[in-house]
């Protein structure tokens, strides 16, 4: 993390791309707070030419800079003023700079797509995680959040986009569209976003009243509809849901030819890869649409979970994506219950979380990152579908009204802030009678692995059955392990008679419960539905490790 002895509050940027030269000129006016003397001051930027440095003071005076460096490992530079400024004072920076539109997918980039056979290219940013330092200088960091003021000089017959809606355009002295924004909502840099180029679009306000736009190719504008109607749906959705609205005036969504992710969730404009927000009406499978549907819901739920209150650092990157994933699969279930979808995420979100975290190389779903460097590795199912699997979890445990609490007091509490992990399960606590949330949720999150929860014994007393449960990691290999975590499991226990027989926290090595009222030939099953994160296993002991002697 970078340690700077300044904070920036806002940010005024200008953007003029050129698409003969595949270079943009910007211009970024920082307003600064000083938290310390210096005559230094040091942001990220990374692949800019910066041609221009100067302080402007609140009386209007000015100091330029005396030296620039640039420290390419630490993706940063550095201003070095001939005198230094005061602690506690405001100031502007002034920075003009250039910067490359790539191919990279990465930062301010270019999108190269075809009009019959002729290529041309849109211009698009993708500054998720760490890549706003290639659009414009910054503390690019999720805690160091700002509002922005944003302005895009392009060619008159291009459609450009940003965060926010257009409040002014005007025709400059070389025949240029000059288009400013609305001024944003305090945000991370790596949620700013600007796209340019030609696109039609179909639009649509939702019931509460968010004028919502799907932007797509030329000619396509009717593959746009299904994600429109889609949009218009979960917004409302997510309002009551949260008891909170959508804090900005529109929802744009956009279809983009290259394009690094399956979809973005940058404030107000989302960006998607082409096959994951277009239907075509008349070919499109009911699993392609089903798929547009869940990505819809994913992104749109992260304008309140992750763009309205986002992670500390990017250690609880979980927060961001393992709620919003499981959200899709609640907000989709609910508009679309034809699709089945719970059913779905066993057979794919929970079962390849499963996999993954078997493996004696995984990683726990929170882990230390150090610098940007690291950022990517922690882009996988742990995070994702391990995190979504035990916010699914914990749900079932608290229940849904209780959950729904939590989360519009953890949102209330921390909005257009920043949070961490332990923030959420105090506000699930507090709104579900003071459930032991913290204490259940740590080792899910802080240690590698998941439980093997087996019947050690199985035993028919008067009508009763009683069980003897152990639980130990679960190992793919079947490999003994030294790993002496334990658990609190939420664990239930239904049979041929009871589909909720027994609920119990599982928090010891081992248990014995005690189930009324089941026959001596009646079935009983652990973890029905498949919610608690575990494997379970029926043999006894003497067997299992015959099992494993033989492998």
């Amino acid at each position: 993390m970078l340690k700077s002895s300044v904070k920036p509050f806002h940010y005024n940027l200008t953007f003029k791309p050129n698409a003969k030269t595949f270079e943009f000129d910007g211009k970024a006016e920082i307003d600064l707070k000083v938290l310390k003397e210096t005559d230094t001051i040091t942001l990220h930027a990374l692949k800019l030419q910066i041609t221009d440095v100067f302080l402007r003071f609140p009386d209007e005076s000015e100091l330029y800079t005396k030296e620039k460096s640039f420290d390419e490992a630490n993706e940063t530079v550095t201003f070095l003023f001939p005198s230094t400024i005061d602690a506690g004072s405001e100031v502007k920076l002034i920075i003009d700079f250039i910067g490359e539109l790539s191919d990279n997918l990465k930062g301010f980039y270019r999108s190269k797509y075809f009009v019959g056979d002729e290529e041309r290219y849109s211009f698009v940013t993708q500054l998720a995680p760490c890549d706003g330092r290639r659009c414009f200088p910054s503390i690019d960091e999720p805690a160091a959040k700002a509002t922005f003021d944003i302005t895009l000089i392009v060619e008159k017959h291009l459609t450009a986009l940003s965060n926010m809606p257009v409040t002014t355009e005007f025709e400059d002295n070389n025949g240029l569209k000059v288009l400013k924004f609305d001024r944003t909502p305090v945000m991370s840099t790596y949620l700013v976003a600007l796209v340019v180029g030609e696109y039609d679009f179909v639009e649509k306000r939702s019931a509460d009243g968010v004028l919502c736009r799907v932007y797509t190719p030329l000619g396509k504008k009717e593959h746009g509809n299904f994600a429109l109607e889609t949009a218009v749906r979960v917004l409302p959705y997510y309002k009551e849901y949260f008891g909170i609205a959508y804090p900005l005036k529109k929802l744009d969504l956009i279809a983009i030819a290259d394009f690094a992710l399956g979809a973005m969730e940058n404030f107000g404009l989302i960006t998607f890869t082409e096959i994951r927000i277009l239907v075509d009406p008349a070919n499109t499978s009911l699993s392609i649409k089903q798929s547009v549907a869940s990505i819809v819901a994913h992104e749109i739920s992260h304008q309140w979970f992750g763009n309205l209150v986002t992670m500390e650092w990017w250690t609880h990157l979980w927060l961001n994506e393992g709620f919003a994933t499981f959200m899709q699969f609640l907000c989709t279930d609910a508009l679309f219950p034809e699709y089945e979808m719970w059913p779905q995420f066993v057979s794919g979100m929970y079962v390849a979380a499963l996999q993954l975290d078997s493996l004696k190389n995984s990683h726990p779903i929170e882990v230390p990152v150090k610098n940007s460097s690291e950022i990517d590795e922690i882009f996988d199912a742990i995070s994702y579908n391990k995190g979504a699997s035990i916010i699914r979890m914990l749900h079932n445990f608290i229940g849904d009204a209780d959950f729904r609490k939590g989360m519009n007091l953890y949102l209330t509490r921390h909005a257009y802030g920043n949070a961490e992990t332990k923030d959420l399960w105090q506000a699930l606590s507090e709104c579900s009678n003071d459930k032991p949330v913290t204490r259940i949720m740590t080792n899910w999150v802080d240690k590698i692995g998941f439980p093997l929860v087996w019947v050690e014994k199985n035993e028919q007393k008067d009508g009763k059955r009683v069980l003897t449960l152990k639980q130990e990691r679960f190992l793919a290999d079947g490999s003994q392990t030294e790993d002496d975590t334990i658990w609190m499991i939420p664990l239930k226990v239904a049979t041929a008679g009871n589909e909720s027989a027994l609920s119990c926290l599982f928090d010891q090595k081992s248990i014995e419960i005690t189930i009324d009222n089941v026959e001596k030939d009646d079935w009983i099953k652990i973890n029905p539905g498949t919610v608690t994160f575990c494997r379970t296993q029926y043999i006894r002991r003497r067997c299992w490790k015959l099992l494993r002697s033989t492998k």
